[in-house]
């Protein structure tokens, strides 16, 4: 009896596990990982995502947010968007790059007038600390280097242990606060963060490191081919244009 039924046994296990199979390949096809840091994919990668999905309903998308560098092999990661300085040949992989400016809720900016750094006296400058030690950022004191000040007071300092604190300070009304322009551009077109009269300086750049893979995924070419369309546009209609 035994020996009968064994290979029909075996037999049905086989196709089970090759449908099992199927509807994997199936799955994981249509859905890709990818790896940016937690601002970059909170304040902009993240309210602009429902547009994919309206596009493409079938590519489901996963985040991993983090400010290490990640191992695209061993984490599984399909697409990377790096934050820093870039080597001439990796210039095609650039999708954005940023300025620094200073900034500050409006709620504690004057109403009749483009704000100056001179107006926060009472209040001290937001700063927050870079988890890669080896980006040399824009800091205050590069800023204040370049605009007008009494240079015989000095301003106080508030440090934050990420950059995402340090925005919602900002918003909060807690005091001005220099970052990036590309993390805070719907706040500046809605009036919500007022630049503060100063310099731009430059910052770094947003560039895509792709899994190397002998079988590219459709869905992986259609999110790279929509998130590029979605920086050109941010790009063109940026609300800091000097």
């Amino acid at each position: 009896m035994g020996k009968t039924i064994y290979p029909l046994v075996r037999d049905g296990f086989d196709q089970i596990a090759e449908a099992f199979e199927v509807v994997n390949a199936r799955v994981n096809e249509d859905s890709i990982q990818i790896s940016a840091t937690r601002a970059f994919a909170e304040r902009w990668l993240m309210p602009r995502l429902s547009r994919f999905n309206a596009i493409h309903p079938d590519v489901t998308v996963h985040i991993h947010g983090s400010e290490k560098t990640v191992d695209l092999s061993a984490d599984d990661i399909d697409l990377a968007i790096r934050y820093g300085p870039v080597d001439t040949d990796q210039e095609d992989s650039v999708i954005l790059a940023d300025r620094y400016i200073a900034v500050a809720d409006r709620g504690i900016c004057p109403a009749d007038r483009v704000p100056t750094i001179e107006d926060f006296r009472e209040r001290p400058l937001l700063a927050y600390k870079w988890e890669n030690r080896a980006l040399n950022a824009p800091d205050w004191s590069a800023w204040l280097a370049l605009v007008e000040h009494n240079q015989t007071i000095d301003f106080r300092i508030s440090w934050y242990s990420e950059e995402m604190l340090a925005l919602y300070a900002a918003e909060c009304g807690l005091g001005p606060l220099m970052c990036s322009n590309v993390l805070i551009d719907e706040e500046l077109r809605t009036g919500r963060l007022r630049r503060i009269e100063g310099p731009c300086l430059p910052g770094f750049s947003y560039r895509l490191v792709e899994m190397s893979s002998t079988r590219r995924k459709k869905s992986l070419d259609l999110f790279t081919q929509w998130l590029r369309e979605e920086a050109r546009s941010f790009r063109d209609k940026s609300a800091v244009t000097d």
